[in-house]
């Protein structure tokens, strides 16, 4: 019997060999594993529901990759790490060797850049980004050493659109694999995997999670591409505690009505925004005005609480008297827990292969506080700047 998404987060994962009768997975820590005998050491096998030592998994871990590769129709296999750029770095082992060449889109999170700036290339692997509205228009960029293809669709702080489904076609004809990070929508909102995306990748610190406690992440694997994936983890010595997978699981069972509420906050704080003269843009993908948004309409079923604003002229010391004082915005790094938060964001200093010439952004996570509250607190904050900007 098929089962929707609603369904699969409440069910996935809670094996009667797992949870022994109880409701939700237990916490099973590890890392000795008893053997009754010589012969049992040789004949268990390192895969998941079969105990051998503690870094390749309990129940508890096994419990959560379980229930996230469910989400994901035709997918193989997930693999768990302690946060969301360990599973990027994971991810991009798996399918790189030296010699290599990875299609970067520019509008991918910070520390992913990083990543390939600082470590890829001093193991002989070459990165070169591309505009993340390029489209089928990689097919351009490929050349004969290229092996990856690298999507974040909404980009970090600009959160243009990419159209996933020409980028994964090319890189298919040209046998090439393709990485998606798919923190923003989540599997419930954009299954990468049945769109053809070979690694389909979470920041599951943010909505899977979803309480601001817990560093977490995964990688799901798409057809051929999970012994790889698990094999890279496992040689880096890649582990999840149980106590942070059980996390996981525990927010994953509330993700889809979270992501619901989510969504309809920041679209009403998303649209007061667009009336205000202080706001020069909202790049919010449900929007009209937000690059790539058709792409959005014709392959997301929902968005999530995580959008920018670009201000109206003003100066870094403007910008900061909004942010500074907001009563229910926390300004913090990360986002998808209950809270809401807002940081400074300068997109042109990471940009390389596409140009950012606007006016000071804010990026904005509404969290499940009631929006007439958010609003009325960007309200004051926006005639802070107002002052402050003259």
């Amino acid at each position: 019997m098929s089962k929707r998404d609603e369904t699969k987060l409440i069910e996935g994962g809670r094996r009667p060999e797992w949870t022994q009768g109880i409701v939700s997975p237990a916490v099973w820590r590890a890392s000795t594993v008893l053997f009754p005998n010589c012969a049992a050491i040789g004949s268990r096998r390192k895969v998941d529901g079969e105990l051998y030592y503690g870094r390749h998994g309990t129940p508890t871990q096994w419990a959560l990759a379980e229930a996230l590769t469910e989400l994901e129709p035709g997918a193989e296999g997930t693999m768990l790490y302690p946060s969301g750029a360990a599973a990027v770095a994971g991810a991009l082992m798996s399918v790189l060797k030296p010699g290599d060449e990875l299609l970067m889109v520019d509008s991918a999170y910070e520390p992913t850049r990083a990543f390939c700036d600082q470590m890829l290339g001093g193991m002989g692997i070459a990165t070169r980004y591309y505009d993340p509205l390029i489209g089928e228009g990689i097919a351009g960029l490929i050349t004969p050493a290229t092996a990856a293809i690298f999507l974040e669709s909404p980009g970090s702080l600009t959160f243009e659109v990419q159209d996933v489904p020409a980028i994964v076609r090319v890189a298919k004809e040209r046998g090439i694999v393709t990485l998606m990070d798919n923190t923003w929508a989540t599997p419930l909102f954009f299954p990468a995997i049945a769109a053809g995306v070979d690694l389909s990748i979470l920041a599951a610190t943010k909505y899977v999670v979803g309480h601001s406690d817990t560093m977490l992440g995964a990688v799901t694997a798409g057809p051929g591409r999970y012994a790889a994936l698990k094999r890279t983890a496992q040689l880096f010595g890649q582990h999840v505690s149980p106590d942070d997978a059980w996390l996981g699981s525990r927010g994953l069972r509330t993700m889809a009505v979270r992501l619901k509420a989510h969504e309809a906050n920041a679209l009403a704080v998303a649209r007061w925004l667009e009336g205000r003269p202080e706001v020069a843009r909202v790049l919010h993908p449900a929007l009209p005005s937000c690059p790539g948004h058709d792409l959005w309409k014709r392959d997301f079923k929902g968005s999530s609480g995580l959008f920018s604003i670009v201000l109206n002229g003003g100066d870094a010391a403007a910008r900061a008297a909004l942010i500074d004082g907001l009563e229910h915005f926390g300004i913090g790094f990360s986002w998808g827990g209950f809270e809401s938060l807002a940081i400074p964001i300068d997109p042109a200093r990471i940009r390389t292969a596409t140009r950012w010439e606007e006016g000071p952004a804010v990026r904005l996570h509404i969290g499940l506080e009631h929006p007439d509250d958010l609003i009325a607190d960007l309200e004051a904050g926006l005639e802070r700047f107002r002052e402050r900007a003259g």
